[in-house]
């Protein structure tokens, strides 16, 4: 083999094992994608009356993602699930997660198994496509036993395991209770936290709700690292009307930080879904508000 011939080689293996490597660690250093969405409960009314003309106007906003908070009779806001879906589509919309609040009537003890209802609730989720499956509250009876809550809890861990044969994956959306209230000494949070299994559970993150419990998201985030896959993007202000003697507004103009707060789970919170909402408006009208709000996460660098 003559010398020009096999520096070529030499040559050419450097720059495939160069590349090899160059290609590894690109994507060891993708993120999943991040969104921003914002939750349908912020203008509940108007979904209530006009669903349809209420989507367009969100899309003109320029959302690209919405998160439901209306599941009756398997249906979405009075619409089968493959109509919502082509209704979505139609507009350019996404709907990636949505709120069902799951309860102990959805799982047959005697059976071991869980009933028809939340069975189509998930069957239903994987049709419009989402990602996360999320109970947005807890009953309260659930919660006032610590054994109760403890086997509750497991049948969060199954409800992922379910979730997770249609490529979704469950979770749990927090109020201000989970804070405020303690069972054996440990808050409602700790304990749900410390017995889901975050393969299965994730959780969805409301840094304004929290806030009426007394808790700090920025604490949260720093105590549970990469636990929080979604999150309420909400700020709050005193308000003797709202919970925990606190209501949503518009982001940055309250007392929360939410910039800090959605930067921080970015960069350390596993954060991926970032959903704006809103429940209060001080005199403004709800689609304004969202529509603001969605302008100041573009001032923030988090919607191109």
């Amino acid at each position: 083999m003559n010398n020009s011939r096999r520096a070529f080689l030499k040559t050419s293996a450097l720059a495939v094992a160069g590349s090899s490597l160059m290609g590894n660690s690109l994507f060891a250093a993708q993120k999943p994608k991040e969104l921003v969405g914002v939750q349908l409960y912020s203008i509940r009314d108007e979904m209530k009356k006009d669903p349809l003309g209420t989507l367009k106007q969100v899309a003109a906003m320029g959302y690209k993602n919405v998160e439901h908070a209306n599941y009756v009779d398997r249906k979405f806001y009075g619409y089968a699930p493959k109509e919502f879906k082509k209704i979505l589509d139609d507009l350019g919309l996404k709907m990636p997660s949505g709120h069902t609040v799951m309860s102990k009537k959805h799982w047959d003890e005697t059976a071991k198994a869980f009933t028809d209802e939340w069975k189509y609730t998930v069957e239903d989720a994987a049709v419009l496509g989402q990602q996360f499956v999320i109970s947005p509250s807890m009953h309260e009876g659930t919660r006032k036993n610590y054994d109760e809550l403890i086997r509750f809890l497991e049948v969060f861990n199954k409800s992922g395991e379910l979730c997770q044969k249609s490529g979704m994956k469950f979770g749990y959306h927090n109020h201000d209770f989970e804070f405020s209230e303690k069972l054996n000494d440990k808050t409602l949070y700790d304990i749900i936290l410390q017995n889901t299994d975050p393969k299965l559970v994730m959780q969805q993150l409301d840094i304004g709700n929290m806030v009426g419990g007394g808790a700090k998201a920025m604490e949260i985030l720093k105590k549970y690292p990469g636990r929080f896959e979604s999150m309420h993007v909400k700020d709050e202000i005193k308000s003797a009307s709202g919970h925990g003697g606190y209501e949503s507004t518009v982001l940055g103009k309250g007392l929360v930080n939410p910039k800090e707060i959605v930067d921080w789970g970015r960069k350390s919170g596993g954060t991926i879904h970032f959903i704006i909402e809103q429940e209060a408006y001080q005199g403004q009208s709800p689609l304004e508000a969202v529509k603001e709000n969605l302008q100041v996460m573009k001032k923030w660098g988090y919607v191109s």
